[in-house]
């Protein structure tokens, strides 16, 4: 087959073509990296862009996805043969929050049958260590992720790691509990806390580590704080001063509103206020990079899918994307403020080998990437999930649920799609 053998200059289809020198392989002699202007640079002072695909961690059983199906070192070997060069993996704040509380459930064993149940968790827990002889049913969830990371590390992929819930499990809805500072499951202290702490970790035990995602798809909740640009403000900094001060090297990415899908108050400088009649009413804040002892670190990301069925032309559908923040990236824009890097840090469709060519969407994304010269992280690797809990759907809960957009089948041995990969 072509794909176990997979041409790195591919590089997921035409995307290569904009970036082809992208699919060298990377190790920690490149970082730490930074921020000039538009660019991410490395520690050569050369450009780097994150070339990626996601590899969920955050789920209940707060362990990287597909461990029951194969090892490790097999699964991150998929990255080299993609021709990716990083990794956006998913954590969940409940993870760190079980760390501080010393909760015993921490265990590879008990993690998997608190998701599964006994008699399901058992079977899993078993194809895990089967196919990972170097975890125990004692190895805790960290223990996990530390062996993920090294493993990364050897095989040359870039690490970038994002917080993609609190609660653990999938994500996202309304007013699912995770998605607003205040609400249900989003404490904020335990957010910042958990970013110190993993931050630390990360710095002194993964070798490729490089940066954070501080959020995913903040979205508007009832029970929470104020649904405004001031309080994204306030406490998005402050948990960017957390992730500084534990590890002065990482890049810090910062998502927008409405499920990270705008993000253009930033690059525009505009006034960050608050809303009347709440708590923040009358405030206001204007995020200046300068202001930050992160100030070349900071990245801006952004999420676009396909849920409208587009058949805009190209022309139109990159007219109204470049809108919602691309304006970062554009030095000949008189009403481009400040400058950052963007990274579309997820992006994605059903693998089924036709819908990438139904919608424009494939195209036109393609060649939003050739005209601007940005780094993405597609959704994503998993062929399949140990649980996927889903607020307000039914049925609620699936276990062993394959996921069709996923790169590899569902017991993560082959590429789902080839064709779709190829174009």
């Amino acid at each position: 087959m072509l794909f176990r053998h997979f041409a790195s200059g591919l590089l997921l289809g035409h995307i290569a073509a904009a970036i082809p020198y992208l699919v060298e392989r990377q190790d920690s002699s490149i970082l730490p990296l930074s921020t000039k202007g538009r660019d991410i640079l490395n520690r050569n002072g050369e450009l780097f862009h994150y070339v990626s695909t996601n590899w969920p961690g955050h789920q209940e059983a707060m362990i990287p996805e597909g461990l029951q199906h194969a090892s490790v070192e097999d699964i991150v070997s998929w990255f080299p043969k993609l021709g990716l060069n990083s990794v956006r993996l998913c954590f969940a704040i409940e993870m760190i929050d079980d760390i501080y509380s010393n909760n015993p459930n921490q265990t590879l064993e008990k993690s998997v049958i608190n998701a599964l149940g006994e008699t399901n968790g058992t079977i899993v827990l078993n194809q895990i260590l089967e196919h990972n002889s170097q975890f125990t049913k004692e190895t805790t969830r960290l223990q996990v992720w530390d062996a993920v990371a090294n493993e990364l590390a050897r095989q040359g992929i870039i690490l970038h790691l994002d917080n993609h819930v609190s609660k653990a499990f999938w994500c996202c809805g309304e007013n699912d509990g995770n998605g607003w500072f205040g609400e249900q499951y989003f404490d904020v202290e335990k957010w910042i806390r958990g970013w110190s702490y993993i931050a630390k970790h990360a710095k002194e035990n993964w070798p490729t580590f490089s940066s954070v995602g501080l959020r995913n798809e903040l979205r508007s909740a009832t029970g929470a704080e104020p649904y405004d640009w001031y309080t994204w403000y306030v406490h998005m900094t402050a948990a960017a001063d957390a992730v500084h001060e534990s590890d002065p090297d990482a890049l810090i990415f910062f998502s927008g509103l409405s499920y990270d899908t705008y993000i253009d108050p930033i690059p525009l400088g505009k006034t960050l206020n608050g809303t009347a009649g709440t708590s923040t009413e009358g405030k206001s804040a204007v995020f200046v990079p300068d202001d930050f002892a992160f100030k070349d670190k900071i990245v801006l990301e952004i999420h676009k899918y396909d849920f409208e069925n587009t058949q805009d032309d190209c022309e139109t559908f990159k007219s109204k994307w470049y809108q919602k923040g691309f304006q970062a990236l554009d030095a000949s824009n008189p009403d481009t403020k400040y400058l950052f890097p963007m990274v579309l840090s997820e992006w994605g469709f059903i693998q089924n080998g036709t819908y990438w060519n139904q919608t424009t969407y494939n195209k036109c994304l393609i060649e939003m990437v050739e005209d601007w010269q940005f780094g993405w992280q597609h959704w994503e690797l998993s062929g399949s999930f140990y649980l996927q809990t889903r607020p307000g759907r039914t049925p609620r809960t699936i276990q062993g649920l394959e996921e069709f957009w996923g790169l590899l089948s569902y017991n993560w041995s082959a590429v789902r799609s080839p064709i779709t990969v190829e174009k």
